[in-house]
């Protein structure tokens, strides 16, 4: 049976708000999944500059200008978690 990941102490499952490496992860995530659907379907993205939409199209804004550092940081979360976790 599949256990959730906890805390050191045992705890219960810990959210990816409250671990600091998952929420890295997720914003990663997030950040290089705007950059591609903006690059793909550019009209999504750039009807709705507010709101909850708005920050997802600052987060493929940071996609394509950084696109070098998002780039090492996605390399580096990827050999992190295939050795270190």
């Amino acid at each position: 049976m599949l256990r959730e990941k906890s805390d050191e102490a045992g705890g219960p499952p810990m959210s990816a708000l409250f671990n600091f490496k998952s929420l890295l992860t997720v914003l990663l995530l997030l950040i290089c999944t705007c950059a591609y659907i903006h690059e793909k379907m550019p009209s999504v993205l750039d009807r709705r500059k507010t709101g909850f939409p708005g920050l997802l199209w600052k987060s493929a804004r940071v996609g394509e200008r950084l696109s070098p550092y998002v780039a090492l940081s996605c390399i580096a979360m990827g050999f992190a978690t295939l050795f270190w976790d």
